[in-house]
């Protein structure tokens, strides 16, 4: 699929770069693409951005293609949000367009393939210096279907985050940046960890806040600002999602340790007597 839409830019403008954020995104997981492109958007050169998760294809949803940054850039893709975060990071849409004009576009043998019929042609001729207008029907830009992105809850007591996003590494992101966290609460945190359905249970363990992965102690957890500003559960060259069996989208609620209540899952220096008798 990647390689088809790509030709097809290609075919239309021979000399555009084509340059990939990813195509790790899993399939039908609209709120993981919108995430990618939005932690990427200030690091992209200006340009066209095609951005296409899409599980609604041949249904009644909008194909857009919308401006930013004084028209520095172009967002294309489906209206599902999957563009929406993007377009904030971006400081807000100017002109946007429903992707209607058959003109530029592809004729499909089925409807289930906007990326190689509608998106790819459309970045294209955007390249080629096509004016947006002709692509299609204005929209009004303030009705874009929203990315859906949720806030943490935070009180004295606890911050009640989610896990947005886990790397290659096991590595999960929280929708809470550093600042988030109370001061009160200190370096050292309890994490209880659920499913959505299991709010009450789940797994807890003791986190503490550090500035690099190598600082976490062998078998701890840890709690890291990451590249994007958000703080991550992680474990030292392992996987804290697979070892803390943490899910996107599961609870993570952040609270003071209870020195009383012991080191839940800290991991502890023990020492061996090796001495033979």
């Amino acid at each position: 699929f990647v390689g088809v839409v790509k030709s097809v830019i290609r075919a239309i403008s021979p000399y555009v770069h084509v340059l990939d954020v990813t195509h790790d995104i899993a399939p039908h997981d609209v709120r993981a693409g919108a995430l990618a492109l939005a932690r990427s958007a200030q690091y992209l050169n200006p340009g066209v951005v095609l951005g296409v998760v899409d599980p609604g294809a041949a249904t009644d949803r909008r194909n857009i293609a919308i401006d930013v940054g004084d028209g520095a850039s172009v967002l294309v893709g489906p209206d599902n949000g999957v563009l929406a975060p993007a377009v904030a990071m971006a400081g807000g849409a100017g002109r946007a367009v429903s992707l209607t004009n058959i003109d530029y576009q592809l004729e499909a043998p089925g409807a289930t393939f906007d990326g190689r019929d509608v998106f790819a042609p459309a970045a294209a001729h955007l390249c080629n210096g096509v004016d947006l207008f002709e692509l299609g029907e204005p929209v009004d830009a303030d009705v874009l279907f929203p990315g859906m992105v949720p806030l943490p809850q935070i009180d004295d007591a606890t911050v009640i985050a989610q896990a947005l996003w886990t790397d290659r590494f096991g590595n999960v992101q929280l929708n809470v940046g550093p600042d988030d966290i109370p001061s009160t609460f200190g370096d050292m945190v309890e994490l209880r960890m659920s499913a959505p359905a299991d709010a009450t249970g789940g797994t807890t363990r003791v986190a503490t806040r550090t500035a690099s992965f190598a600082e976490v102690a062998s078998g701890a957890v840890g709690l890291v600002t990451d590249a994007n500003g958000m703080l991550a559960i992680v474990m030292n060259q392992r996987s804290a999602a697979d070892e803390l069996g943490v899910d996107d989208g599961d609870q993570v609620v952040i609270s003071p340790l209870d020195e009383d209540a012991g080191r839940v899952g800290e991991a502890l220096p023990v020492s061996v007597d090796l001495t033979t008798r």
